[in-house]
């Protein structure tokens, strides 16, 4: 009787304690749905204010960018402000010319009442401009394979969906590390240059 009382203890509180950390206790970026099938969906995104980093990818577990951005949050910044934590954590990959990009969205309030400046290296504020983009939801862990597989899917439907597509790929998290894979929410998302539905729109405003 007392193992089992104290196994409900237990994983009442592991449970609660997960609540407090998933990403429903964040704030998340705002966006419309435009058009939604499945894991596929259409959003228009409003600007967004990013603190960013940006560097060489390296394994989870050794991944500074993710730390140099938590520390800006928890004040290595010239306020020496704290700043909420949201979600999605943005990724862009690496390429030929450019490092890989990791950034966090910089809460309503706090982008309204005036930003905190980073003070740390390698650190900055920039914004993201909004518009609409393609996205493809999916769980599991968020590393290069499974990226590269959701982007082969989503650039597919975009292709069938007859819509105009950009090169720029970026990669959203929304969990932390320890929450289990079949419950993490990943996404890739790609800018629509000119969506099928623009033209249309711009003529009927003529």
């Amino acid at each position: 009787m007392i193992y089992f009382v104290l196994t409900t203890l237990l994983l009442v509180f592991f449970f609660f304690s997960w609540k407090l950390t998933a990403r429903s206790a964040y704030e998340s970026a705002a966006y419309t749905v435009v058009e939604s099938a499945g894991p596929f969906e259409i959003r228009e995104y409003p600007d967004l204010m990013l603190v960013i980093t940006d560097s060489k990818a390296q394994p989870a577990n050794k991944d500074k960018r993710f730390m140099k951005l938590f520390r800006y949050i928890q004040g290595a910044n010239q306020q020496e402000q704290k700043v909420s934590m949201t979600t999605p954590v943005f990724m862009d990959p690496e390429t030929e010319n450019a490092s890989g990009k990791m950034a966090f969205v910089i809460p309503k309030k706090t982008a309204a009442e005036g930003i905190p400046v980073p003070t740390g290296d390698n650190v900055r504020i920039q914004k993201r401009q909004g518009g609409r983009f393609a996205v493809y939801r999916f769980n599991g862990r968020l590393n290069k394979e499974t990226t590269i597989k959701a982007e082969q899917k989503l650039r597919s439907w975009i292709k069938e969906k007859g819509l105009t597509q950009t090169d720029n790929m970026e990669a959203a998290g929304y969990d932390p590390p320890w929450t289990p894979g079949p419950l993490r929410r990943n996404e890739i998302l790609i800018r629509l240059e000119q969506p099928a539905d623009l033209n249309s729109e711009q003529q009927e405003s003529r």
